[in-house]
């Protein structure tokens, strides 16, 4: 049943070799005409179709390298070495058969993500306590918030959740990359597909499923396997010489033996499979490679932009800190206490989606503070927010946001990785909440190994304030600080940054707009779906900063593969053109050889699917 399979799956190899077969037999069977007959009228109709999408190809604007196949096909059936024609028709239909399979080789770890999506979920409809008969299983897409979910032992987790359960092991490896089990404990946030451990537990869902991390992944990898951009900017620039030397080099031959038959013996060793074939399956193995790593890379194209990176910056909010800040004081100021800022920070903060604001809201939670009710509360981006607290205006946000409006703001003097927000009541300055986020332990590796490895300009882009960006820069090694920008700032910073190509590290809202605008973008994606993770071109899995590095080593590492490929492909392929024009090669010999020229070309390109080997930097971690 597998090789019927195989069989309907590539219809034109197995029907080229009946033919083959066939005229083979009329042969041996002293019926050379109608051998030549049937082996011609196949021939002629397979050029007449390779000719149609080479028209369509052109028409798209872009000039394809089926040219030196027909030429070759011609050639053979013009000078009576039918069986060579076929033989060329066999192998670049069995090109396109090795292209298949190599590419589903390449893919493995893609379709690995892909084939665990989750689709059905376990609704327990009797409450927290409901027994096994009070579970209703529905389709994941009809999950709701706040649904309880039963998880049974080695299931996936449907959707993204909270753990009700008191604690569990969960196999996170297709989200993040971490080979080692996971425990969580009741409360903690658990991604939809990750893999329950050897107890049921139950979890209630924060996401439906379509904005759940897994399925946002499953998206990124449709992208990722739809986009062959760069393979066709690969194939474009090595095509038309490629294609001129081979036909230079028949026409010599032709020209130097007077003998037609040369030209085809010539020709039949230039088929551009290592063009057509090699590249692509390259680049798929290296998007399958990243992705086994925790890395999304979403399309095609950015491989070879990311191969070629030559300066970084980075947001330094969540990216080079882990963006959990956590309470370190509140100092008031002008007659307030210190509970009485903390409180009304903390409910004007209740609309903001910045990482300081979840932090304040946090700290006066974990103070036993409750949060008041607020209105006509409104936010200015990286500036800071404003909101009527029981009646009182209160201002939240940086110094000058809240000196502008309360005239005072005395800036505090900040630790290395130390936050402060501003806090304006009854339009008095109150007082300054300090906060510390500190650096991640892999940044301060990940930006050396940058520079070593020839990125030769590292900055950061900040809406932080300058003494608070300045200690964190300092710790993680960067030299290069813009702080206090806006986000139009940063996607201005990003357009005149040199030298090109420009590769931006950020994560939140905020980032989305630089991380569009720069020429590749990378977000910290492993908390859920986000506009940074939706504008960038490359999405890290893991809450860690050292996928970074690995991205671009696996990019480069791709991009020399395929490159190599295509150069010992193209370099095989002239070395014995050059020897076919001596005469020793005869038509349907090199037709052969040139096979084996394609398969090994071929099964070198999927070394991009191995680790690259000049990653060295400290090993991610997944935790804070």
């Amino acid at each position: 049943m597998k090789y019927v399979r195989w069989i309907w799956a590539y219809p034109l190899v197995t029907t080229t070799a009946l033919v083959l077969l066939a005229v083979g037999v009329l042969a041996t069977s002293e019926l050379p005409d109608a051998a030549r007959w049937v082996a011609t009228v196949w021939v002629a109709g397979v050029i007449v179709w390779t000719l149609v999408g080479m028209v369509r190809d052109v028409l798209r604007g872009h000039v394809g390298l089926d040219v030196l196949a027909v030429t070759a096909m011609i050639a053979t059936l013009a000078v009576g070495e039918y069986l060579a024609a076929l033989v060329i028709v066999l192998m670049l239909a069995g090109g396109a058969a090795l292209e298949d399979i190599a590419g589903r080789r390449a893919r493995r770890d893609l379709r690995a993500l892909l084939d665990r999506s989750p689709r059905t979920a376990h609704v327990v409809t009797g409450g927290w306590s409901g027994a096994v008969e009070s579970v209703k299983d529905v389709p994941v897409d009809e999950v709701a918030v706040g649904d309880i979910l039963l998880v049974r032992p080695a299931e996936i987790v449907p959707v993204d959740a909270v753990l009700l359960s008191a604690d569990a092991e969960f196999d996170e490896s297709s989200l993040t990359g971490e080979s080692l089990p996971v425990q969580r404990s009741e409360g903690d946030e658990v991604f939809s597909g990750a893999i329950n451990g050897s107890r049921a537990v139950r979890v209630r869902a924060t996401r439906r499923s379509a904005d759940s991390q897994y399925q946002q992944i499953v998206a990124l990898v449709h992208a990722a396997e739809s986009s062959r951009a760069p393979v066709v900017r690969l194939a474009d620039r090595f095509a038309v010489p490629f294609t001129a030397v081979s036909l230079v080099l028949a026409g010599t031959a032709w020209a130097i033996s007077g003998d037609p038959v040369r030209f085809a013996e010539v020709l039949v060793l230039a088929t551009p499979c290592p063009l057509l074939i090699a590249a692509p399956v390259a680049f798929l193995a290296g998007l399958s490679r990243a992705a086994k790593a925790g890395v999304i890379i979403k399309s095609g194209a950015v491989i070879e932009q990311l191969a070629r990176v030559s300066s970084a910056a980075f947001d330094k909010t969540g990216t080079l800190t882990w963006g959990r800040p956590a309470l370190v004081a509140v100092r008031p100021a002008g007659g307030f206490t210190a509970d009485e800022v903390l409180q009304f920070a903390a409910s004007a903060e209740q609309y903001s989606t910045h990482v300081l604001a979840e932090s304040v809201r946090r700290a006066a939670l974990d103070r036993g503070l409750d949060l008041l009710p607020a209105t006509d509360a409104s936010e200015e981006a990286t500036n800071g927010v404003t909101a009527s607290v029981q009646g009182r205006p209160v201002t939240v946000g940086k110094p000058a946001y809240v000196a502008a409006l309360t005239g005072t703001a005395a800036r505090e003097t900040l630790d290395a990785g130390q936050a402060a927000a501003y806090v304006a009541i009854d339009g008095r300055f109150a007082g300054t909440i300090i906060l510390a986020d500190d650096p991640r332990p892999d940044a301060p590796g990940v930006v050396a190994w940058l520079r070593e490895t020839g990125v030769s300009r590292v900055a950061m882009f900040t809406g932080d304030v300058g003494a608070t960006a300045q200690s964190v820069a300092t710790a993680v090694g960067i030299d290069e600080v813009h702080a206090e920008l806006l986000p139009g700032d940063k996607v201005e910073l990003a357009a005149g940054l040199q030298p090109r190509p420009m590769m931006m590290v950020g994560d939140g809202v905020n980032d989305a707009p630089v991380l569009a605008a720069s020429d590749i973008g990378v977000a910290m994606g492993a908390r859920g779906a986000t506009a940074a993770g939706d504008a960038a071109d490359v999405v890290i899995l893991l809450d860690a900063l050292a996928p970074v590095a690995d991205a671009v080593a696996i990019a480069r590492h791709t991009l020399r593969v395929a490159l190599t490929a295509i150069g010992v492909g193209i370099g095989l392929s002239i070395a014995l053109m050059i020897v076919a024009m001596t005469g020793v090669i005869p038509a349907v010999a090199g037709a052969l050889i040139q096979e084996l020229v394609d398969v090994a070309t071929i099964l070198y390109a999927l070394r991009a699917l191995g680790a690259p080997r000049e990653v060295a930097r400290p090993t991610a971690s997944s935790s804070g």
